[in-house]
């Protein structure tokens, strides 16, 4: 691992703190060094508040300022270069003074996308682009897909018996454990909105709402039979919504997949058996497993949309 590989990692577990208050805006971390030494950090807390940067000079101690002049700043998203809730990073960056600045990946907003790098190399700061760019990608990939797609970043989630079914002869049977439970919910917390079939919410009046976690709720959606999915994501995106976990039954899941419209999968299989029910829905074929993770007796496995350009050595936050 090079040294700048090195801060950049720090600037990801940074970063990834800001994962419910960040939003919409992505998540991104500062670190500051000189000679080996971080002198500040910080990560972009809450919408509206300091970015990252801001965060990290704010908290270098008044005797290290004058190191400013040898120091190198790694952050992993590009500095911003306009003015939004708050002035530009890229300006403070240059004010600052500061010998080097180091860059994950390129800000895929509009905005932005290279005018920040741009600034600081104009004002004779060395700026080095692409530090674990994969890995600063996959982080915000809720952010990118939404102003690369328009779309939002979109999670199927389901949980099935050992030999298949999402239910116990058509009724509602609890597949999930205390444990998966709760990282259902944690994952709720850190999505905008979650969506289940008009079905599902008729026969199973599901709450969706984070009760076993801490955070915000995410906006419910109930999909119904005469809505196309392709109007459905289009609102969502002239609304903002960033994210979907889609926690439907076997319907609302296959007409997804068979769009071609999903990102990302979490399916936890139970030890438990029944004789009849309604099927899980298949996993594609071509669909690439990240990790899988146990949980008492259930297990997870998490896959990824090979379509994505983004790794799939990182797990999911």
């Amino acid at each position: 691992m090079t040294t700048d590989e090195k801060y950049m990692r720090r600037c990801l577990q940074l970063a990834a703190n800001g994962i419910q208050g960040a939003r919409p805006n992505p998540m991104v971390g500062a670190v500051i060094v000189v000679d080996d030494r971080i002198i500040g950090e910080g990560y972009h807390v809450r919408c509206g508040e300091g970015h990252a940067e801001v965060n990290a000079f704010a908290s270098v101690k008044p005797a290290d300022e004058p190191l400013l002049k040898d120091a190198t700043i790694y952050v992993s998203l590009e500095p911003c270069a306009h003015y939004g809730k708050t002035p530009p990073c890229a300006d403070l960056i240059i004010h600052k003074g500061v010998k080097r600045v180091v860059v994950g990946c390129i800000d895929p907003f509009a905005e932005v996308q290279g005018k920040g790098i741009d600034r600081i190399q104009k004002a004779g700061i060395e700026v080095t682009v692409g530090v674990l760019e994969k890995e600063c990608q996959w982080l915000n990939r809720r952010f990118f897909t939404y102003h690369a797609k328009h779309r939002p970043y979109i999670i199927l989630k389901w949980a099935q018996t050992a030999n298949g079914f999402i239910d116990d002869h058509f009724q509602p049977t609890m597949i999930s454990n205390e444990q998966t439970q709760m990282l259902s919910h944690k994952l709720r917390a850190e999505e905008d909105a979650i969506l289940v079939g008009h079905t599902t919410f008729d026969r199973d009046h599901p709450s969706l709402n984070v009760r076993h976690w801490h955070g915000p709720d995410p906006k419910r959606i109930v999909l119904t039979h005469d809505r196309p999915l392709s109007l459905l994501l289009d609102d969502l995106y002239q609304h903002g919504i960033q994210s979907l976990i889609v926690e439907g039954g076997r319907q609302t899941h296959e007409a997804f997949l068979e769009a071609d419209l999903w990102d990302e999968i979490r399916m936890e299989v139970a030890p438990m058996t029944v004789t009849d029910g309604t099927k899980a829905p298949q996993l594609p074929c071509e669909a690439v497993v990240i990790r899988q993770e146990r949980y008492g007796d259930n297990t997870i496995t998490y896959v990824r949309n090979p379509q994505e350009s983004l790794p799939t050595s990182e797990s999911p936050t």
